[in-house]
């Protein structure tokens, strides 16, 4: 009879000490940093809108502002780094009096948002954009690409600073750090910082007169916000046991 070999036993793991020993003892530190950049994109939102008392005539002038609008915007190439439609909306503007329900007008509206990374050109276009007949101009919001730099460069200065602050603590002790155990990223983000204006024109209803040439319209001057990164990560390290006598 052939007798079947027992398995070895496994050994059981080490115990686990999360808040260290005193043979192993932990140091667990914070780091930040907080960097203040240029922003690299400005975004702006143009609102376009058109009123009529025929629902058909309303939306061809506002496809038309539209199209007018695009076209204005595309002249400047590479400045423009993404270019989107948001809202169309086509409102009908009942009579305030009377018990029929009478249509007096038609309300169109449209939303485009543009994002810039020339900001040379950024005052001209909301200028430009502006003198258009009734076009309105939000913005602009500064910040920093999601892909940016500085965001890595903000980790990098906060992973530095924990372990800095970590050897500080072992020298405090008279010893040394011995290895990382752990390394937590509390939080690493960006604040934007705003400098919103806006800049409309306006005529009078269903007036038949054209708009001044977009082209004499002054540049606005705009002064870029600078942009706060914010970093913070939490690291755990042994020690070489301190002699504490």
């Amino acid at each position: 009879m052939t007798e079947t070999p027992t398995p070895a036993a496994t050994p059981a793991p080490a115990p686990h000490h999360p808040y260290g020993t005193p043979t192993t003892p932990h140091v667990t530190v914070r780091g930040e940093a907080h960097l203040e950049v240029d922003p690299e994109i400005a975004h702006i939102t143009i609102t376009l809108t058109a009123r009529g008392t025929d629902r058909r005539t309303t939306l061809d002038d506002l496809t038309r502002r539209n199209t007018t609008t695009l076209d204005l915007i595309r002249t400047y190439g590479d400045a423009i780094e993404k270019l989107e439609t948001g809202t169309l909306a086509i409102r009908p503007e009942l009579t305030r009096h009377g018990r029929a329900e009478r249509i007096r007008a038609y309300h169109g509206s449209i939303q485009l948002t543009a994002t810039l990374s020339d900001f040379t050109t950024l005052g001209e276009l909301i200028a430009r954009l502006a003198d258009q007949d009734l076009t309105r101009i939000d913005g602009p919001w500064w910040a920093l690409r999601p892909t940016s730099p500085h965001h890595a460069a903000a980790r990098r200065q906060a992973v530095q600073g924990a372990l800095q602050r970590a050897r500080e603590y072992a020298e405090a002790l008279d010893t040394r750090l011995g290895a990382l155990l752990e390394l937590s990223d509390t939080g690493t983000h960006g604040s934007p910082r705003m400098a919103r204006a806006a800049f409309s024109t306006q005529a009078m209803p269903f007036a038949g007169a054209a708009p001044e040439a977009a082209t004499d319209a002054a540049p606005v001057d705009l002064e870029p916000v600078r942009q706060t990164v914010d970093a913070q990560v939490e690291a755990s390290f042994t020690l070489i046991p301190p002699n504490l006598g």
